[in-house]
């Protein structure tokens, strides 16, 4: 759909030159781009919000002989895309840690997500990134759900040289999460980061209980953890939880497989947090830093 997006800008472009573009030509070109917005995965209501931006910027709008129109038109797509991307606030992880270091506490960084959208691999992806900074980690294995989960995150903390707080399965989530505050405490430990159990929106009992891990913990940063792959339902888990323990940041993992990035966008514009990472891949190393031109190129191939 995004060749048919690219084959109307040029037909457009071809016409406008010293013209001044007409409601017909921001109506095809803003159909096109609403299409081929769904098919990536992005929410219908953002893709409205974008739409009408869209519509604002190019309604009435003279390109000159000088200008490049096609260049013009891509240029106030990519602008509106960034704009939504790009955070109002920076969130500086480094930072963070530092300024705890300052207060004698550890950084505590709570991870939340649903079932299956890789959590446990990014915390265990985002504790090499901070050994690498030269910061003490510890893990909390407060996902006391799932035996499985907590002998993945021993796995991770094995491979990495990191130690693991754990207790026994079904135990107390919040108790697991508090125990390892208070190691770091004593341990002068820079960071911990906190795994909880997958757990679906709609799981009111599970969101409960992570309710109360964050109260417990009192978290720094606390992160989401969604699926690139699973477009708009990412998105709607990102505001449940959102509701439930008001998020600082997501995470989007399985940027490697198919996905054009349109649940960066959706997650953005509807939690008003800022996306911190991709996962790009299953090895260690395999986190980057977000940057809005990542998903722009994916939405808006040029």
């Amino acid at each position: 759909m995004f060749e048919n997006l690219q084959k109307k800008i040029k037909r457009t472009a071809k016409r406008i030159t010293r013209q001044e573009i007409s409601p017909e030509d921001v109506d095809d070109i803003v159909w096109d781009l609403r299409v081929a917005l769904l098919e990536s995965d992005v929410a219908v209501p953002v893709v409205d919000e974008l739409v009408d931006r869209i519509e604002k910027k190019l309604e009435g709008k003279k390109i000159g002989l000088s200008e490049n129109a096609e260049e013009y038109l891509y240029n106030i797509l990519q602008d509106a895309l960034e704009d939504i991307l790009t955070p109002k606030e920076e969130i500086d992880i480094l930072k963070i840690i530092e300024e705890k270091k300052k207060e004698d506490s550890p950084a505590k960084f709570l991870f939340v997500g649903v079932n299956g959208c890789g959590k446990t691999t990014t915390i265990a992806k985002f504790a090499k990134f901070l050994k690498e900074k030269g910061y003490s980690v510890i893990l909390a294995a407060s996902d006391t759900f799932r035996a499985a989960g907590i002998e993945q995150l021993e796995e991770h903390g094995e491979k990495l040289g990191l130690r693991v707080i754990k207790h026994q399965k079904n135990a107390d989530a919040a108790a697991v999460a508090y125990d390892a505050v208070k190691h770091a405490k004593a341990k002068n430990i820079d960071v911990v980061l906190i795994d909880t159990a997958g757990r679906m929106q709609t799981d009111v009992n599970l969101m409960e209980e992570m309710k109360k891990i964050s109260r417990v913990s009192d978290p720094d940063l606390t992160i989401f953890v969604g699926d690139a792959l699973t477009g708009n339902d990412s998105v709607e888990q990102a505001e449940k939880f959102e509701e439930a323990i008001d998020i600082d940041g997501s995470i989007l993992t399985k940027m490697d497989a198919d996905a054009r990035g349109g649940a960066a966008l959706s997650i953005v514009e509807k939690t008003g947090e800022p996306i911190l990472f991709l996962g790009t891949g299953q090895g260690y190393d395999d986190l980057k830093k977000f940057d809005p031109e990542i998903i722009v190129k994916n939405l808006l191939p040029n």
